[in-house]
């Protein structure tokens, strides 16, 4: 695999972390703030995700620069031959450095930052491996565009597979001894999460994103780890995010539930903590049956969440919940959510822990079973979420 071409440090200190959240959103060893980041600063001259919007694709698979902040997140699970499982994060982060475009010709002018993480858990070999790159959106070495689909940073790629339809879609990335490339087939339609799209993370209008998913992506290709090349098949999960101003004051983070059960149907959960690690109001679930038809579920009584047990990182000393028993009374659902490795912690820009699980019934229950990723943040600083 290549080493990154060009050294970048200095874009990610000087252009990405201080135009995101400045020296009071980052932590002793410079690492982003989330809150920061997603919070209420710098939103002058923004669009705001502040009432429903008619959305239109292939368009909105493209990039949004009159918000702040933009993601492309695809996750996934699959397996070769031989039954040999692999879990996997890429994901695109655009960054917006200022309201208007510069105002300098210069091709190396531009007002947004990409950032990108990869994530690979190999199970079989008890190994996870991640790895994080920033880029200017300028001079072709960063940027996204609708037609033909494309994100990217370097040769680290999400991009349609023709020059009009969004799908296939094909995924390229590597680093270190790891590297993905996968075709990802369309599965179901889009879901649009919260009222619409619009997904409220706060009482204030404009606390909010517009967000859909793509919550079954068939998936093929190769994978490589270390000398091995895999190939594999199996399905990935696409979450498309944008906005100026996400977390309401109080909110330290989120804990993000992507579930695929064998049965065909797929479960979002985010609980939005507040400072005293209880849950938000307005976290929820959403049920998407076979066919593609999505069910919203009230947190507390349409779904709920119950951290069984805790880890914590070697690498950070963060403390992160592990192992949950989720319950949708409504399906009669009762299950077990078990990370496949505890240590899937990405300690890059952000600290974050991302990883693969495993879905089985609790004790006793009716027999489900499913894989899925789980994403927590925000941890390190608050309380883990109230049993």
């Amino acid at each position: 695999m290549r080493a990154p071409r060009v050294p970048r440090g200095l874009v990610p200190v000087l252009v990405f972390l201080s135009a995101s959240c400045g020296e009071a959103g980052r932590d002793d060893a410079g690492r982003m703030s989330l809150v920061a980041t997603l919070g209420g600063a710098d939103t002058a001259g923004y669009a705001r995700a502040d009432r429903p919007r008619a959305f239109r694709f292939p368009e909105d698979h493209g990039p949004h620069p009159a918000y702040r902040t933009e993601w492309w997140y695809v996750t996934g699970n699959l397996a070769d031959g031989t039954g040999r499982p692999v879990g996997f994060q890429l994901t695109f982060f655009r960054n917006s450095l200022a309201p208007t475009p510069p105002a300098s010709s210069s091709p190396w002018a531009t007002s947004q930052a990409y950032m990108a993480h990869l994530a690979v858990t190999d199970t079989e070999r008890g190994a996870f491996h991640a790895f994080e790159r920033f880029a200017r959106g300028a001079e072709l070495l960063a940027g996204a565009r609708a037609r033909p689909f494309r994100v990217w940073l370097e040769d680290w790629v999400l991009e349609a597979s023709g020059p009009e339809a969004t799908f296939p879609l094909r995924l390229s990335a590597a680093g270190g001894d790891v590297a993905l490339d996968l075709v990802l087939e369309a599965g179901k339609p889009p879901v649009l999460q919260g009222d619409a799209g619009l997904s409220r993370k706060g009482p204030e209008p404009g606390n909010a994103s517009y967000y859909y998913s793509h919550t079954r992506l068939p998936a093929r290709g190769t994978v490589v780890l270390d000398d091995d090349t895999l190939t594999v098949t199996g399905a990935a999960w696409m979450d498309r995010e944008w906005s100026t101003s996400v977390l309401t004051e109080g909110l330290v983070g989120w804990d993000w539930f992507a579930l695929q059960l064998d049965d065909g149907w797929e479960l979002l959960v985010y609980a939005l903590r507040l400072s005293d690690g209880s849950a938000h109001p307005l976290s929820e679930g959403v049920l998407v049956d076979p066919q593609g038809t999505k069910r919203r579920l009230t947190w507390g009584s349409g779904v709920l969440v119950e951290a069984l047990g805790t880890w914590t990182s070697p690498h950070s000393g963060t403390a992160y919940p592990s192992t949950w028993r989720i319950q949708v009374p409504d399906r009669g659902w009762d299950f077990r959510v078990t990370p496949v490795l505890e240590d899937q912690e990405l300690n890059l820009a952000f600290r974050y822990w991302e990883g693969s699980v495993a879905v089985t019934s609790f004790d006793g229950a009716t027999p489900v079973s499913g894989r899925g990723y789980v994403e927590l943040t925000g941890y390190g600083d608050a309380p883990l979420p109230k049993r």
